[in-house]
Formats: C-alpha cells, structure tokens, sequence
C-alpha cells in the first residue's frame, strides 16, 4: 500500500522524487549545479584590503599574445592566398568548366583566421565549401586540382601544393596555407553512403563550423576576447590536462568570462584570465554543471557534454593546480616565460608555499559482472529517463 502511494505521489508531481516502476529506484530530478563566480557575486563579499596590483601580469598577458600573433607578412601572405582561393571558388560557383560535375551552393571562411585569433605557429586558413552534389572522395580531387589551376592562372609565378585530408583538402603555399573542408547541403545529408561519401559527422561538424563563424563574428569581435582565446589555446598547447579543450569551447570560455558580469562591460584581461582558471577549477566542465550552453544549437546543448568524464575531470584538476600557482605569482612560469610545464604535474615552491597538483577523482567504473535476466533492460530505461530529465 505504500508502494502504490509513493509511485502515485511520483506520477502525479506531488513532493518527493520521480518515481520509476521499472527500475524499482527513486530518481531525483536534475538539478544543474553552477559553479561558484567572485565576479558575479562580488558585492556579496565584502573587501577587507584593496585589490592587488596586478600590473606584471597584465603585462605578461599582452606580451604573450603579441608573441602568439602572427606577423604582418604571416598575415598578408595568408591573406593573400585566401582571397586568391576564394575567387576561384566564385568563378566554379558561377561558370563552372564543362564536364565539370561538382556544383558549389556556398564558400563561407571558418576558424581563427575568420575570428581574428590565429596563432603564429599555425597560419592556416580554412574555407567550408558547401556542395550542392554529394561529396564524393574523387570529388574532393578534383576540387582540390581546380583551385591549383586556377590560382597558377592568377599568379603563374606561384608555387602550390595540395594534400587530400579526411575533411576535403589543403592548399598551400610557400608562405601559408588554406584548408578546404567540403560539406554539402543539408537536404542531401540523408543520402550519404559511408562507402562512397565523406563521414556525415565531418559534414555536420563543416556545417557547425559555420553558425560558429558567424556568432563569433557577431558576439565575440572585442579585442579582449580575442587575446584571451590566444592565451587559452597557447595553455592548451603547454599543458596536457588542459587538451581536451576544444577550439569551440575556448572560443565560448573567453567569450563569457570577458563579457558576462553584472556590469556588462569587458573585464581586463588580467581579471578574465583569472577567472577562467577559477570558473575551470570550481567544476564549469565537470557532470551536472550548468556548464556553457551552445548557442548555436538547439536543445540546450552543454559544451562540455563532448568530453568523456575522464577528460572532464582531467581539465578541473590541472586549472585547480594553476590557479594556485597563480595565486602565488606563478604566472611567468604559467605564461611560458620561465621553467617548462611540470609545474601542474609536479611539487613546486613559492615563497615558502608548497602547490601540491590535484589529484584525479574520476575512476573508470568496474567490470559489469552477469546480472539477472531483464535487469539490463530495467537500468536502461532508467538511464533514459534521467538523461530526458537532464535535457528537458
């Protein structure tokens, strides 16, 4: 009789957790947890002595960035490859050669030299081509073989290479490179063949790279942003914990900690970067935060939710270990200007202060051992459930 009275209180949303007739287990509903934030709740805290000078590293952080920057001629030569690419692609969109069967909807330009946050060791550009016809791997080729022909029309004197890759082809040149990354309308999306086509995931992932431009363009163009993205990329590089850290994801990380506080101004690059390390350290990645949501998918996809736990866990410790050897004005050590990167993996000393690394939490589970028959099938749907309550 109790039974039937808590499961009916479940079901007909009364106190208590939802109930699970299945599983037999009650679950509670997900509750995202949002990680502590000095910044969006610092009037709540009192200051007992007046902020930091903080100079040297504000310093440090330009200095970094301006090392990470591509030179003038690394830019203007990749620049220059870009705009010669982009219009043979608008002369194969609008007069395509006879015989010519790969039939271009769109080009659209991608990635950090469209955000303005290219690195100086990797100036490559990237072009999504988007293709009215399915793309086929001969396809590609053939792509690839027209923009060489067209770019020795325009500039005879130009030395160009072109190298297939999963996600379409690269052009390069003897100063800079352009990634062509093939995708195709959505419509056609359902037509692949996996034994013909190129993968569908890479083909979303060319069509995501797109809204990603775009809301980069419209949301993230403050050159404050742009620096910390730089930053962040070059910590990702030093520090293996912090490798799971996608380009997307450190795009959306710079972005909110530059731009979202209760003032709505960008912070200072000093403040921003500590913030990061802090937001990092208290869980932003970790299951069950609330996390970042991406805008540019429906459904209100967690950011983070694309790394395995393992890695989730793996950021929060190594951002845990910098932050307090940035506490005790580690920075350069941080920043690359001093020592090498065992500082997150590693005991180090400052001023008499030990930093000990954080340790790991995450455990992989156990071997499944035989269960009951149907038992499997009772823990699934209970699986499914909390994963439909996490997404409602």
């Amino acid at each position: 009789m109790r039974d039937k009275q808590q499961a009916r209180r479940g079901r007909s949303g009364g106190r208590g957790r939802p109930y699970n007739r299945n599983s037999q287990q009650w679950r509670g509903a997900f509750v995202p947890h949002i990680p502590f934030d000095i910044i969006q709740c610092e009037n709540a805290f009192q200051r007992v002595k007046p902020a930091p000078e903080e100079t040297a590293l504000t310093e440090a952080l330009l200095k970094k960035n301006q090392e990470l920057t591509p030179s003038a001629g690394e830019q203007a030569a990749c620049l220059s490859l870009v705009t010669k690419v982009n219009t043979v692609l608008d002369n194969l969109t609008m007069a395509p050669p006879t015989n010519f069967e790969v039939q271009i909807d769109d080009v659209k330009q991608v990635g950090s030299h469209k955000k303005g946050t290219m690195m100086a060791s990797n100036v490559v550009a990237d072009l999504v081509v988007v293709l009215r016809t399915l793309p086929t791997v001969e396809a590609v080729e053939a792509l690839g073989q027209k923009i060489i022909e067209g770019v020795k029309a325009l500039d005879p004197n130009e030395v160009m290479t072109m190298l297939p890759t999963d996600a379409g082809c690269e052009i390069s040149s003897s100063d800079a490179s352009v990634k062509i990354i093939v995708t195709t309308i959505p419509a056609n999306l359902k037509k692949l063949d996996p034994d013909m086509h190129l993968p569908q995931k890479m083909m979303q992932a060319s069509l995501a790279a797109i809204r990603h431009a775009r809301w980069s363009e419209e949301n993230a163009s403050h050159s404050s942003i742009k620096v910390l993205i730089r930053i962040l990329k070059f910590l990702r590089s030093r520090f293996v914990g912090l490798e799971p850290l996608n380009p997307w994801i450190i795009d959306l990380l710079a972005h909110g900690a530059i731009m979202q506080n209760p003032s709505r101004q960008p912070l200072a690059i000093n403040v921003a970067f500590k913030r990061c390390l802090a937001l990092l350290s208290a869980g932003l990645f970790l299951p069950r935060s609330v996390g970042i949501v991406d805008p540019c998918e429906g459904g209100h996809v967690r950011v983070h939710t694309s790394l395995t736990l393992e890695q989730q866990d793996q950021v929060a410790y190594t951002a845990q270990t910098l932050l307090r050897v940035l506490s005790h004005g580690g920075f350069k050590k941080i920043l690359g200007f001093e020592g090498d990167a065992s500082i997150a993996t590693e005991m180090s000393v400052w001023e008499g202060v030990v930093v000990t690394p954080s340790e790991k939490a995450y455990e992989p589970p156990p071997p499944q051992e035989d269960k009951p028959e149907g038992s499997d099938r009772a823990e699934g749907e209970a699986d499914e459930m909390e994963t439909q309550e996490e997404t409602s």
